[in-house]
């Protein structure tokens, strides 16, 4: 029989490595790294309160998702994402995108169109007021909402991956002149979809938001 003492210790190391990674990745996702700068395990331990062999691992954890990488001979750091890779991201992402809408459409629940609903007024009111962080918050959690909605684990995983490589290509096009104006009616259009239960509607929309995405990506090449 395995010791509950040793059972509890593996727990919270794994409980404690998550959560180191965790926070590296949303340093790395909000720009407190920088594409390319090395990431010592020294100084992580230090910044993070953990382990060598935590950072370690969350480091580890991290190049399986695309966003460090390691190089020979000289330790890890920021993987850059260029933008042909974003633009190839985003065509990944359309049809696991617009899987994860269709099911959703077939799966929303009352309570959830109206979560959905608010999502959708809210974004509205962010664009009109120039709140163009607000807008980006609540564009990553309408996502977020729509793939915990649909119920297909498999697309949510995948999408989590690719979103977090090419999140700060997303930051920077959240910012592009103009282009709230043009994504808040297209996201607009997906949640309509999804509440009225109609499953291609959702889909289309869907595609056409993220073709306009690859469209403008291809623009900034």
């Amino acid at each position: 029989m395995a010791d509950p003492a040793t059972h509890l210790a593996s727990e919270a190391e794994t409980a404690g490595d998550t959560d180191v990674t965790s926070r590296i990745r949303d340093a790395i996702l909000q720009g407190e790294f920088a594409p390319h700068q090395r990431l010592i395990e020294a100084d992580l331990s230090e910044r993070f309160l953990a382990s060598r062999a935590t950072v370690r691992s969350a480091l580890m954890h991290l190049v399986s998702e695309g966003l460090v990488e390691r190089l020979p001979n000289k330790g890890a750091r920021v993987r850059s994402i260029s933008v042909d890779e974003a633009i190839e991201i985003v065509e990944v992402r359309v049809g696991l995108e617009s899987l994860c809408a269709r099911k959703a459409a077939e799966r929303v629940t009352d309570a959830e169109a109206d979560e959905l609903r608010q999502i959708r007024d809210d974004m509205t009111q962010a664009v009109a007021q120039g709140n163009l962080l607000e807008y980006s918050r609540l564009n990553q959690l309408m996502d977020a909402r729509l793939r915990q909605i649909s119920g297909h684990a498999t697309a949510s995983v995948l999408l989590e991956r690719l979103r977090a490589q090419s999140a700060r290509h997303q930051f920077r096009l959240a910012f592009h002149p103009g282009r709230a104006t043009e994504s808040a009616p297209e996201h607009a259009a997906i949640i309509d979809a999804v509440i009225a239960h109609d499953g291609d509607a959702a889909e289309a929309a869907t595609r056409q938001h993220l073709c306009g995405i690859a469209t403008l990506l291809r623009a900034m090449t």
